[in-house]
């Protein structure tokens, strides 16, 4: 992938600081992959929900995205943005960005990369409503100049629309491919990256194959493999066994344990991820802003998070990670102060509680957290079930708003407030788009429209504080924790770097 020039973030950037935890040397280490070496697998805890951009914005499903298709920019492991799919790009005004498409890209059904499929892949977005749609929301039109440039016009100025377009949703898609595969794409993806699809197992594996006809550096590898492997300590022994050669999303409790694994390196770094509880404010009792408050005083947030994380994540107080730029860091936080909650609950009408449930997927962190609030609200009054759903229909559940309470986590993978913020918060993005509580505030709609519209870097900072602190004291989540990333492989494996959004790259990875 051509990266141009670096254009440097005007963030707070997340440095992916990585602590190294190995083993010394030692005469059983395991320097080579025994068989198989041109295969590189890969452990991650989820399923992909579908391989087409424009149909899904969660993490599984971008982290195998990201070797099939690539985006007009690129944003490296470090947040840095440059050149991707464009060789060169001009900003003529506030509103008006001009491109220039090298020639001779090829998608992976051999058509070649035109103007067209710029302006297709957009025009797509907008029709489909597509979950990612809120990146370009800024965006009126594309504009085709010839076959290898084009030109987008936004209706306002909009500071991040430049990152945003290296963000996976945005990924250019194949117009001919749509067209002839219809609602099969999403199983039968066609992109321009270094790997092609080959096969979908579906609840075991997705296979990936170097695509040989890449525009760029050919990939490392000739396979790559992604395994589901859902539970922590699965994963963990699939790294220490080699089964898998890299995995993603270390459980907490394993992590330290690998340091002691001979040819295996472990991974820690800085993320940009918030674990949230979320309620439904459109269902009684969580229409009152009371009952919300009351929960969040009613739980022991760091003790929960310390249990769950085992030391490798922060306590959130707010909904906003600290790496992630215009986070309001003098957010005070919900102390554990049951008593007050209580009368919360009795001056709201719930003087005895009520019962309602906690929903989440099979995430052991996740179904860690709602025990011990199961436990912890018990002692207000608040009779809570916990109901455990597979990762597909419980996001299909939670954005037709079936749920009472429930456990998710989000990836402000710009590094930007407006990413971290607009999706979740904002009264347009109910549902699949990320506003899963079905929160509305219009001062807080109007206060992230600012921020997005807003060319002045001050200006925006106040809008996001002000946002952030209505955020905290409507309460439409019980704010978790801003967690580490975790990831480990084998020794023999070359040229892995954690992405610090968690959408890793491998490209160029390999095993000796």
């Amino acid at each position: 992938m051509k990266k141009g020039r670096t254009l440097v973030l005007v963030i707070v950037a997340a440095v992916v600081a990585a602590v190294m935890i190995g083993c010394g040397p030692s005469a059983t280490d395991v320097t080579e992959k025994a068989e198989n070496k041109d295969v590189l697998v890969v452990g991650m805890p989820g399923e992909a929900r579908a391989l087409d951009p424009q149909a899904t914005n969660d993490q599984p499903s971008a982290r195998i995205m990201k070797q099939l298709y690539e985006t007009l920019m690129y944003q490296d492991p470090e947040l840095e943005i440059s050149e991707g799919l464009v060789s060169e790009y001009r900003i003529v005004d506030d509103v008006t960005y001009e491109f220039t498409i090298p020639e001779g890209i090829l998608f992976h059904n051999g058509d070649e990369l035109t103007s067209r499929d710029v302006q297709f892949t957009f025009e797509r977005m907008r029709q489909v409503n597509a979950p990612g749609a809120f990146l370009v929301a800024a965006l009126d039109r594309v504009e085709i100049i010839d076959d290898y440039n084009f030109r987008m016009i936004l209706e306002f100025p909009f500071g991040p629309f430049i990152t945003h377009l290296a963000h996976p949703a945005t990924a250019i898609i194949n117009e001919r491919a749509v067209g002839e595969l219809g609602e099969d794409f999403a199983r039968n993806p066609v992109g321009t990256g270094p790997f092609k699809f080959v096969e979908w197992r579906s609840g075991d594996s997705i296979q990936l194959e170097r695509f040989d006809d890449y525009h760029g550096q050919p990939a490392a590898s000739r396979e790559v493999r992604f395994r589901f492997i859902t539970e922590d300590g699965s994963r963990t022994v699939a790294i220490e066994t080699a089964e898998a050669d890299i995995i993603y999303d270390v459980g907490p409790q394993d992590f330290n344990g690998l340091a002691n694994v001979e040819g295996v390196t472990s991974i820690s770094s800085t993320g940009l991820t918030t674990f949230y509880m979320g309620f439904n404010v459109q269902k009684e009792p969580f229409d009152d802003v009371r009952v919300r408050q009351a929960i969040n005083l009613a739980l022991n947030v760091p003790q929960a998070t310390n249990v769950a994380f085992r030391g490798h994540a922060t306590p959130a107080r707010g909904p906003l990670a600290p790496t992630v730029q215009f986070a309001n860091q003098d957010i005070p936080g919900y102390d554990h102060l049951p008593v007050r909650a209580r009368e919360l609950l009795a001056e709201a009408g719930y003087p005895d509680g009520f019962t309602t449930s906690i929903w989440t997927n099979d995430n052991p962190i996740r179904i860690q957290y709602a025990e011990i609030f199961q436990e912890q609200l018990s002692q207000v009054g608040i009779d809570a079930s916990i109901e455990i759903l597979e990762w597909a229909p419980y996001l299909d559940r939670t954005a037709r708003g079936e749920h009472d309470m429930f456990m998710l986590g989000w990836v402000a993978v710009t590094g930007d407030a407006d990413y971290g913020m607009y999706s979740l918060f904002h009264s347009t993005q109910f549902g699949d788009a990320g506003n899963r509580t079905f929160w509305a505030n219009e001062e807080v709609d109007e206060l992230l429209d600012l921020g997005r519209r807003s060319p002045d870097a001050e200006e925006r900072a106040e809008a996001y504080y002000r946002a952030q602190e209505i955020v905290f004291e409507e309460a439409p989540w019980v704010f978790l924790a801003f967690r580490n990333e975790l990831n480990a492989h084998r020794d023999y494996v070359e040229g892995f770097v954690p992405h610090t959004a968690g959408h890793h790259i491998l490209h160029q990875v390999r095993n000796r």
